[in-house]
């Protein structure tokens, strides 16, 4: 049986720096920082002030009033994004659809806030009077669970949680059912939200820029002067579908999605590994899969988040599989302007991908000032460039040891 082609019809995106498609398509070109100020918990006894927040989030200017006052923000986060992905692809979920289309999102840390806050009445009040409504918020698969619930999709629904891989992971994953014909769309991304309670646990491992001493607060990913993550939230969701059925239905077709690569590096959970030789296999299989070859790739959406180890890993990783190729391949880090957002961080670099093809432009990687003598790439630096982009390339990794790499080419009918 010939493999169906995966295309990707729709983009949702609810980010620290923009909502919707064409807002966030514009604010990264013209690099537009979403880090700012923490508004939603208290950071006075904190060193560290700022994330990438999603300011003045208004879930019912886009879903309406219904159905919200139990869900969480992450719930509502990856439901807008929903919601905005099915605009932008003009796709209806209906009785002659819903079996065929499924569900795919990337969440690890998500539920953290409701499994705390639930615990907190639990012990204050006796587990007999807790609120049973609050309940379904604490299992990690409630948010993808609640898109299938509001938009009426009836087929499989899958959470994937794989830490700072998963919404790469969630689409590598949903293409594949796809291509093996046990689903024709699907509705696949990833979702964080921003919480004090995740927030500390970075805070405390000394993860984030800013919480040394005489370290400053700046996601500056590749810049010398880097000494930590700036966190991040929000949601991207994209429409994935056969290309078959984009085309009858004569959808709107941003990118083919040419081929997914994973692998994992066994090491520990806190720390990365010396070498990036994970990073590279990811990195060496999504191009096999794709029958493409290092030279056919004009773009490298990276996931470097300004960690002192983890950005070298990455430009290792890209020196080792590129090779004499390395210095015509542009790159940039998106999360210089949204943070680290984990779960959620590859779909926004997918989302850059995306971008970068519709509009032939390369997004920059601000705040980068002082070269380190070890990323020594094109790194984009500050500006927007004007570029030929065919076939693009998303990485992500994370010191849990998993790497996960997809590229995306543009359609040509």
């Amino acid at each position: 049986m010939n493999e169906k082609k995966v295309v990707i019809t729709g983009v949702g995106v609810i980010g620290p720096n923009a909502i919707g498609k064409s807002a966030f398509s514009e604010a990264i070109f013209q690099g537009l920082s979403g880090i700012k100020p923490i508004s939603l918990f208290d950071t006075s006894a904190y060193k560290v002030k700022t994330a990438g927040e999603v300011k003045d989030f208004q879930p019912q200017a886009i879903l309406g009033e219904k159905g919200l006052r139990v869900l969480d923000r992450s719930t509502k986060l990856v439901n807008c994004a929903a919601k905005l992905a099915l605009e932008d692809a003009h796709l209806e979920i209906n009785e002659g659809n819903t079996l065929d289309t499924g569900v795919a999102i990337g969440s690890t840390l998500a539920s953290v806030r409701s499994m705390s806050e639930f615990d907190k009445e639990a012990i204050k009040e006796g587990p007999r009077f807790v609120n049973p409504a609050l309940f379904p918020n604490t299992v990690i698969n409630s948010p993808a669970s609640q898109i299938s619930i509001r938009f009426g999709i009836k087929g499989f629904n899958t959470t994937i949680s794989t830490g700072f891989t998963s919404s790469l992971e969630a689409v590598g994953y949903a293409a594949n059912f796809i291509r093996m014909g046990r689903a024709k769309t699907v509705l696949a991304g990833g979702v964080e939200e921003l919480c004090e309670q995740t927030f500390l646990g970075f805070y405390r491992t000394h993860s984030l820029a800013g919480s040394k001493d005489a370290g400053i607060e700046l996601s500056c990913p590749f810049d010398k002067r880097r000494n930590g993550v700036v966190l991040g939230e929000g949601s991207v969701v994209f429409i994935l579908e056969d290309l078959d059925s984009a085309l009858r239905r004569q959808a709107n077709i941003y990118a083919l999605v040419s081929g997914f690569g994973t692998a994992f590096e066994p090491y520990r959970v806190d720390k990365y590994p010396s070498e990036a030789q994970g990073m590279s296999r990811s990195l060496r299989q999504a191009l096999d899969k794709s029958a493409l070859s290092p030279a056919d790739i004009d773009y490298l959406s990276a996931g470097a988040n300004s960690g002192v180890n983890a950005d070298v890993l990455e430009t290792c990783a890209i020196k080792d599989v590129f090779a004499k190729y390395k210095e015509k391949l542009y790159i940039s880090a998106i999360k210089s302007m949204i943070g680290e957002c984990f779960s959620a961080g590859g779909a926004f670099g997918l989302a850059a991908g995306v971008c970068a093809l519709e509009k032939q432009k390369i997004p920059p990687t601000i705040n980068y000032e002082v070269k380190d003598p070890a990323c020594d790439l094109n790194y984009t630096a500050n500006q927007a460039r004007a570029a030929k982009v065919r076939h693009a390339l998303i990485n992500t990794f994370g010191p849990s040891g998993c790497n996960a790499s997809l590229v995306i080419s543009k359609y040509n009918a």
